[in-house]
């Protein structure tokens, strides 16, 4: 970004000279976190005794089934939704970060916490789906339910995408091609960010060349 700056400089000869002459920037690979299936069903089974903590865990539940930011789950309103030739419900939204159209089949837990929610005062006063807190309040709540779900890791409303991409969708075969689409991702190396190769998923895909290298051998 700040190498944009200096070359727009350059062009309109604020500056003479680039003062990155010379210097090579490497981006470094950050480690982001998401939760394992595992994880993600004891945060969604456990029973909670605070009506707050009980909505921000059906808000991250949703973001991990569905994969949206939290500024979209936020902005989820009923037109959002959309019922194919075949009855499969999906989520068709522009996300608010790039404007790109996120097209996410709606699976069966996040269709119950939409169900939960549909009477909701809040949801019908704002004409949204889910009565989603502050982005702050989410952040604080979230590291509570870490806690009581005794979740070693640092929970943010962002976790949730991680762990979609990572967990509901790699993790079980979905390509990454697909996952892109799904996420509203204009390329496949945006995605790219947020995968990680699971143990499981080298283990199935090895599975495969076993069964196939087996059946060459016969």
């Amino acid at each position: 970004c700040l190498k944009k700056i200096t070359n727009l400089a350059l062009a309109n000869e604020w500056i003479t000279k680039d003062p990155f002459i010379g210097i090579k920037f490497h981006e470094k690979e950050v480690i982001r976190e998401f939760l394992t299936m595992d994880e993600l069903l004891t945060i969604y089974h456990k029973e909670f005794p605070l009506e707050r903590i009980t909505v921000v865990r059906d808000v991250f539940t949703f973001a991990a089934f569905t994969g949206l930011a939290f500024i979209d789950v936020q902005q989820l309103a009923p037109e959002h939704i959309v019922e194919d030739s075949n009855g499969n419900l999906w989520i068709r939204k522009p996300r608010q970060k790039t404007k790109n159209m996120c097209n996410i089949p709606l699976l069966d837990i996040p269709l119950e916490i939409l169900h939960k929610y549909a009477e909701h005062p809040a949801c019908q006063k704002k004409n949204r789906l889910l009565p989603v807190p502050c982005n702050q309040k989410m952040n604080s709540y979230l590291k509570e339910i870490a806690d009581l779900c005794l979740i070693n890791k640092t929970l943010t409303t962002h976790v949730a995408r991680h762990s979609y991409a990572t967990s509901v969708c790699l993790a079980n075969g979905v390509s990454i091609e697909n996952v892109a689409k799904m996420l509203g991702h204009s390329n496949i190396k945006m995605t790219q960010h947020y995968a990680r190769v699971l143990d499981s998923s080298i283990l199935r895909d090895m599975n495969n060349v076993k069964n196939i290298m087996s059946k060459v051998m016969r």
